[in-house]
């Protein structure tokens, strides 16, 4: 799918929260928001409630490796945006209402901390973000489009900066940034106006280099209170310094075996310093580092035992700690705002988020406060009801057991519709994608029906399927019957995907298998016919599935295998190490040539729908996430179309041949009208004129179809598609006249449960809503409208309300497809035309071109008193038939009357679900429940290239600049115009602004 394509994902997360392992923290200015980001490339936002209770809303894909720093990046309230930075040098703006990625880069170099730094020019305010990470400067970046502008630079002693801090000025224009490199030097800039209007590369240098003999520094912090002192913490002690000449005035020792990871100032005279194992602790300063005091820096230069500052508090120090992968992360903030709040949040590897709320008073003796609030991922799914549902969840919950079986490995071939999920107990599902998510998220008369949809089970592997892989969807040189699963008992297995037998088992590697990947098609003609499997024993193996043995096996790696690149031109597999190790392989003779010692999201193609397994981590079980392109779903929708026979030109011939009359009509009248039609012509036409073995051939049809595998019970896709679709996307229960249309004359089916949908903005970045976003929502839109909200009332139309890019997408998409569906002559989900019946097989003993030879008949009998009654007999059975056929055209001209009817009633019905999504959603659900769609997005798809969503954007766009009135437009304008050509003519210029506004 390219990247201008109209996506919506739908995800399904199961029962099994994803990891995260927590490894940075930021808090928004307005304390409603907690951002996470994991070790995985993840980032989480949560929900804080202002009695401090928090939920996870959303989580965010688009790195490739760890995250490193979080910051804000703008100050405003109305635009949240932060930008995150990973160990692969990328770097992102999201907006964190929405979950849209704005802007996104990769430098050379990597972030290990961003601070937010906002200057005026005029009347107008900018952002930078400065950036210190693993490189001797301080990068200065444009907050909007993330553009490295100049750099801090040191003359003396350049190094890594440890950390650094910004100490703003509030009697003159000149502020200040203040460093620590690893080496512990002390670095001083001076940013002034002049400074920060620099748009080029020339570095500005520090204004002073000081050593604090401060080693391995792990933060440092200005004291906004008294603005004159200075915190550094590391790894064995923390210190103050004076802020004025940097002076030392207090040091404390850590005497326990515990190392400080970070520090802030909760008071004018507290700090809070915290350790690697997630414990806090308050201190007093003394006298001496108080500026109001009058024993003001009386003990610099001195060191008594009087200094050592007195604890007040100790935080989170248990002795019943979980046992963590790695060091909790840990930060504190507090509110400018009202209540207040002086907050210290922890997260840690096992996704749990803790809050304590930091008292002001301060005890005689030393007291430990308890947690205010703590939550993880999964125990906030275990929480959900109903639960997390997983794609094939129906089909795995085994008797006498409440969790079901996990998918550890999944495939979707879409020219089947089928999904291939391997589970952890060794056992292969295979099931049609659209019905299992029909079953999942909506409701229907599938919900009463044990082991639907209709699936088969192949087993064999002895424990977890580790991988799957479907050759022939990656190069059709492959055969088109062969599946390939891997699983941790050694074995690859190759299956015939139609009949589920197992056809041959690889055991050639000492570990379990971890990838299964298909050879380019330049290779050899031996090794195109492979597929190549590494295993974790850091083996590859080449296994041909023609001749069904090993042709080559690479086990002389000493590290884990991270990568596989190939060389067809000169017939090698290059494989490379995690310890950047990379060796050279011969293909056809399995020699090692060489060896060298060397210190995204995934791509769909263009189909209507493509189910992509994903997970956080190689231990998580696989979620699902269905992307539904809008384009590629109205292509398929008419093109059907097109080849569909016209309904109302119907015969007695058609009729006759049709397997499904229903498919004329689509009503239940209809379909009971060509039911009598066909026992009629059952009774006469068929009677007389066919073989009298046809319904012997159907009857042994009708057994061969049973018999089938899954891959031939045909059902449409395309329509099926839509169905789960449009389901989705409709806001139920705001109009029961059209949700009564939409289920009984569309075909349309009622959600059971609010649906998880995403978001995928710009370079394949995506925000996927967590189950739990419910429990947000409602407490959300009860705020909004003052009364208690129920599940029920945001079940299929609280979407609407979740952001405003979510809307825009979700509007353009169910216009867009209603339009498309009105167009159509038999637009209904309902009725035989959803199972695609299939092609009639011809007859045995010839062609369907020649007719099957009958046996000579029998000589007739001679006697004229026989031939005449065998005549009489004739000219009745012709009597009868022409009267069934004059009853055929009359039900024939009775169903096309019906067709016109039945036809009308779907098109008006589509028709009011498109005016209702255009027009009048915000009237209906209310404008304290509705997020309305972003004039931008919309503008942006005024000239899409798809017919169907560029009227529904112009629609739509239309509709919303009636909805906001002069005065919004007019804004709009104003916030635009920056960005608009500036237009030489005044008058047509006037004439423009008028006719906009």
């Amino acid at each position: 799918m390219s990247g201008n394509n109209l996506v919506l994902p739908i995800v399904l997360w199961g029962r099994t929260a994803p990891t995260h392992c927590i490894s940075s923290l930021l808090v928004m200015d307005d304390f409603s928001t907690i951002i996470t980001g994991c070790h995985d490339g993840q980032i989480c936002l949560w929900d804080m409630t202002p009695e401090l209770e928090i939920c996870p809303r959303a989580m965010l894909f688009g790195h490739t490796a760890s995250i490193t720093c979080l910051s804000k990046a703008s100050a405003c309230s109305d635009k949240q945006y932060i930008v995150s930075a990973s160990e692969s040098g990328e770097m992102c703006l999201w907006d964190v209402n929405d979950g849209r990625c704005i802007e996104f880069t990769k430098l050379a170099c990597a972030h290990i901390g961003i601070q937010y730094y906002q200057f005026t020019i005029g009347t107008q305010r900018e952002g930078r973000l400065l950036c210190n990470g693993h490189y001797p400067e301080i990068l200065v970046v444009d907050a909007t489009s993330l553009e490295v502008l100049y750099s801090l630079v040191s003359k003396i002693s350049p190094d890594w900066i440890s950390s650094m801090s910004i100490i703003r000025s509030h009697r003159t224009q000149e502020d200040t940034v203040v460093a620590v490199s690893v080496t512990g030097i002390l670095k001083v800039w001076i940013i002034t106006p002049e400074v920060s209007r620099m748009q080029d590369l020339d570095p500005v240098f520090e204004e002073e280099s000081k050593p604090i003999y401060c080693q391995g520094c792990q933060s440092i912090s200005f004291c906004t209170f008294t603005q004159s002192s200075l915190l550094v913490v590391c790894s064995k002690y923390w210190r103050v310094f004076d802020a004025g000449d940097y002076s030392l005035l207090c040091s404390v020792s850590n005497d326990n075996d515990q190392s400080w990871t970070g520090g802030e100032f909760i008071a004018a005279d507290k700090v809070i310093i915290w350790t690697e194992d997630g414990c806090s602790y308050i201190y007093k300063l003394p006298a001496s580092c108080l500026p109001a005091s009058e024993h003001f820096r009386s003990d610099v230069g001195k060191t008594k035992e009087g200094s050592i500052p007195p604890l007040v508090y100790r935080i989170a120090d248990r002795s019943d700690k979980q046992l963590l992968i790695c060091p909790p992360v840990t930060r504190f903030f507090f509110s400018r705002r009202e209540p207040f709040h002086k907050l210290l949040i922890q997260g840690d590897s096992a996704g749990r988020m803790s809050l304590w709320s930091i008292p002001d008073t301060s005890p005689l003796q030393p007291q430990s406060t308890s947690v205010s609030f703590t939550i993880s991922l999964q125990e906030a799914f275990d929480k959900l009801t109903p639960v997390s549902s997983g794609i094939i969840d129906q089909l795995s919950v085994l008797p006498g057991k409440d969790e079901p079986i996990k998918v550890t490995a999944s495939v979707y071939i879409p020219s089947q519709g089928r999904l291939v999920c391997g589970r952890e107990d060794g056992s292969i599902i295979l099931v049609p994608a659209t019905q299992t998510a029909i079953v999942q998220l909506l409701q229907g008369e599938h919900m009463l029906r044990r082991g639907w949809p209709p699936h088969r089970t192949l087993r064999g592997h002895r424990n977890k399927v580790t991988c799957v892989l479907y050759p022939y969807q990656v190069s059709p040189r492959y055969d088109q019957r062969s599946l390939v699963s891997g699983g941790v008992d050694f074995s690859v297995i190759v299956w015939d995907i139609f009949t589920g037998e197992m056809k041959h088992i690889f055991c050639v590697h000492g570990g379990e298998i971890t990838q299964l990947i298909v050879p380019p098609e330049n290779c050899s003609t031996r090794v195109q016919h492979c597929v190549c499997s590494v295993a974790s024993d850091h083996s590859v193996g080449l296994l041909s599935l023609r001749e069904r043995k090993c042709i080559m096996l690479a086990s002389r790696h000493l590290f884990p295998i991270q990568v596989i690149k190939w060389r067809p031109a000169d017939d090698y597999l290059v494989v490379g190490c995690s310890d950047g190790s990379v060796y050279v392989w011969q293909m056809d003779t399995g020699e090692n040539q060489r060896t060298i010692k060397e210190g995204n999201l995934p791509k769909y193609s263009h189909n209507a729908l493509v189910v992509q397994a994903m997970k956080t981590n190689l231990t998580d079980p696989d979620m699902h996430v269905l992307f539904f392109d809008v384009e590629a779903v109205i292509i398929q929708l008419l093109t059907e179309e097109a080849q569909r026979p016209n309904p109302m030109l119907v015969s007695p011939e058609t009729l006759q041949k049709s397997q499904a009359g229903a498919d004329k009509g689509g009503s239940l009248l209809a379909h009971k009208i060509f039911k009598q039609v066909k026992e009629t012509m059952k009774e006469t036409i068929k009677e007389h004129l066919l073989d009298e073995d046809e319904d012997e051939e159907e009857e042994m049809r009708r057994r061969e179809e049973k018999s089938k595998s899954l891959s031939l019970l045909e059902y449409n896709l395309t329509m099926d598609t839509a169905k789960l679709f449009m389901s989705c996307l409709h806001a139920w229960g705001l109009n029961e006249q059209l949700d009564t249309i939409c289920l009984e004359r569309l075909g349309m089916l009622r959600p059971h449960c609010p649906i998880s949908f995403g978001l995928i903005s710009r370079g394949g970045h995506m925000s996927l809503m967590l189950p739990t976003f419910k429990e947000s929502l409602l407490r959300q839109l009860s705020l909004a409208t003052g009364r208690k909200l129920s599940l029920s009332d945001i079940v299929g139309k609280g979407t609407y309300g979740v952001s405003r890019a979510v809307t825009t997408h979700h509007l353009l998409s169910v216009i867009s497809l209603a339009n498309t569906l009105m167009g159509m002559t038999n637009a209904t989900f309902v009725g035989e035309h959803m199972k695609k019946a299939p092609a009639r097989p011809p007859r045995p003993g010839g062609t369907p071109e020649t007719p099957r030879r009958t046996p000579a008949a029998p000589p007739q009998p001679s006697n004229p008193a026989l031939q005449a009654q065998i005549k009489q007999g004739n000219y009745k059975r012709r009597e009868t038939l022409t009267c069934s056929l004059v009853l055929v055209v009359f039900l024939t001209v009775c169903v096309k009357r019906v067709c016109v009817c039945v036809v009308v009633i779907v098109c008006a019905g589509w028709s009011q679900l498109a005016a209702m999504h255009c027009v009048m959603l915000p009237d209906l659900l209310g404008l304290d429940k509705f997020r309305p769609p972003l004039l931008e997005m919309l503008a942006r798809r005024w000239q899409d290239r798809c017919l169907e969503v560029r009227e529904a954007a112009q629609a739509l766009l239309l509709a919303e600049l009636r909805r906001i009135g002069q005065s919004g437009r007019k804004e709009t304008i104003d916030l635009w115009a920056p960005y608009l050509p500036q237009y030489v003519d005044t008058v047509s210029s006037r004439k423009y602004h008028n006719f906009v506004c």
